[in-house]
């Protein structure tokens, strides 16, 4: 078998539709070679009825990050499918509406220690929980929006992502001895389901179409899992605690428009 990902043994979390990330990824990555492990959450038989949309079957297995029997069960769980892990893609976000779409300062503890607790601390429990299986080192691959600035409508969500991005450099700190890279993709705006409950998203795709140097298509997930399969992957052997940003060069012009 040849590709990017041959032989490699995948866990790929996140998956609701096909238009999630986590399912662009799933699809590339077995393209590419790969044997992959698909995680979901809540709505199971949408799930399993989307895994089959791949090119090849892959085990679905439930799993809410903020479960600790769940977490603490995983790595047997993903065992019955696969004996050792080489990679895994943390593709999991959520915030309650109340703490999107303007609500920055009025949001409660409740509903921003949920975001932080999906969106945050479970990058760590993620990892911590597949480590039995990563004896022989490997890859944790996160999914990221730029937390450098202050967004419109995005609030605590953006708090959250901030504290990925720094979650991102301890992990490679602790993980790296094992043999561990971890790193994240900063990916511009798709139009998935987790976006589209975003009130105000529609500001993201107007900013994008006007200011993204190359150009930019929400409804176009392979430039983002391209630049996941390649960290997944043996071709960064020597970089951890990165983000990649994958925005059509959005992140890096200034106020104003940069496409005519």
């Amino acid at each position: 078998m040849t590709g990017l990902l041959a032989g490699k043994k995948l866990l790929i979390t996140g998956l609701i539709t096909d238009q999630s990330l986590a399912f662009g990824v799933a699809k590339l990555a077995q393209e590419q070679g790969a044997e992959v492990v698909l995680t979901g959450f809540g709505r199971m038989s949408l799930v399993n009825r989307i895994a089959g949309r791949l090119p090849k079957p892959a085990p679905v297995i439930e799993l809410d990050v903020t479960n600790e029997e769940q977490l603490a069960s995983l790595a047997e769980r993903v065992g019955e499918h696969v004996d050792s892990l080489d990679g895994v893609l943390h593709s999991i976000a959520f915030a309650p509406t109340a703490a999107l779409g303007g609500g920055f300062m009025t949001a409660s503890w409740e509903d921003v220690g949920t975001a932080l607790h999906v969106s945050t601390f479970s990058f760590k429990s993620l990892a911590a929980a597949c480590l039995p299986l990563m004896g022989n080192g490997g890859a944790v691959v996160g999914m990221d929006f730029d937390a450098t600035q202050a967004w419109p409508v995005y609030d605590w969500m953006g708090v959250a992502k901030a504290g990925l991005e720094s979650a991102t450099r301890y992990l490679a700190r602790d993980l790296g001895p094992k043999g561990i890279r971890v790193n994240l993709v900063a990916a511009g705006p798709q139009r998935t389901m987790a976006a589209k409950s975003i009130p105000g998203f529609e500001q993201f795709e107007a900013a994008w179409a006007d200011r993204a140097p190359l150009g930019w298509d929400v409804t176009n997930s392979e430039p983002v899992a391209k630049a996941a399969c390649m960290l997944l992957s043996d071709w960064f052997p020597a970089t951890s605690g990165e983000i990649i940003h994958v925005d059509g060069g959005f992140h890096a012009v200034g106020v104003g428009p940069a496409r005519d």
